[in-house]
């Protein structure tokens, strides 16, 4: 079983103005027109290794302070809803046993389980989308799955940036899964922003 514990980025000061970048992967998930503040926003495409590329992308051309990931989830842990912040993200398509555990790469230092240092949820990340039951979800304690947040959070180790990522429930990770995310996707693009204003004004 994966502990979900790992060492927390450093945040910028409370007086420094941080250089945000905010990653999403679909125009359909983030409306960029409704923007706060002086972030941009970039739009990745579906899945680890578009998600991988954009983040060193941006890393090395804007410097960002802070890279902030919106996008949606399917849920495991069943009582959750909204917008919620993700404390720890792990791979969960990492299937390389008996070379190594589910959720670990072999042959590598990479740890298995990365921390923002804010929220409380648990992310599962991996290509595929969740319409069934696994096991190993629950009993790694996974709240959320998606599948960009892993490779993001991997690269801004990696470049020693710090990330915080936001995540709407649009479904219940299961056989209505494609329906609920389509009807749902867009709505949490207004409660990102606030919450994300709210973190601006902290700076302020």
């Amino acid at each position: 079983m994966l502990d979900p514990k790992g060492k927390a980025w450093r945040a910028p000061t409370k007086k420094e103005m941080p250089r945000i970048v905010v990653l999403t992967a679909l125009e359909s998930e983030l409306d960029a027109a409704s923007a706060v503040g002086d972030v941009k926003v970039v739009y990745a495409g579906v899945g680890k290794i578009n998600a991988a590329i954009a983040t060193t992308t941006e890393i090395l051309a804007e410097k960002p302070s802070l890279l902030v990931n919106y996008g949606t989830c399917g849920k495991i842990t069943k009582e959750l809803r909204g917008l919620v912040e993700v404390s720890h993200v792990l791979q969960r398509d990492m299937m390389a046993m008996p070379l190594a555990p589910r959720g670990t790469t072999p042959f590598g230092h990479a740890e298995p389980i990365l921390a923002s240092g804010h929220g409380s949820a648990v992310c599962g990340t991996g290509d595929s989308f969740v319409t069934s039951v696994d096991s190993w979800l629950i009993s790694n304690n996974v709240d959320v799955v998606d599948m960009e947040l892993f490779a993001i959070a991997h690269v801004c180790r990696r470049f020693d940036v710090a990330w915080r990522a936001f995540k709407y429930v649009t479904d219940g990770a299961d056989e209505s899964a494609s329906e609920q995310w389509t009807s749902n996707c867009a709505k949490g693009s207004d409660l990102f922003w606030r919450r994300l204003k709210s973190i601006l004004d902290e700076y302020s």
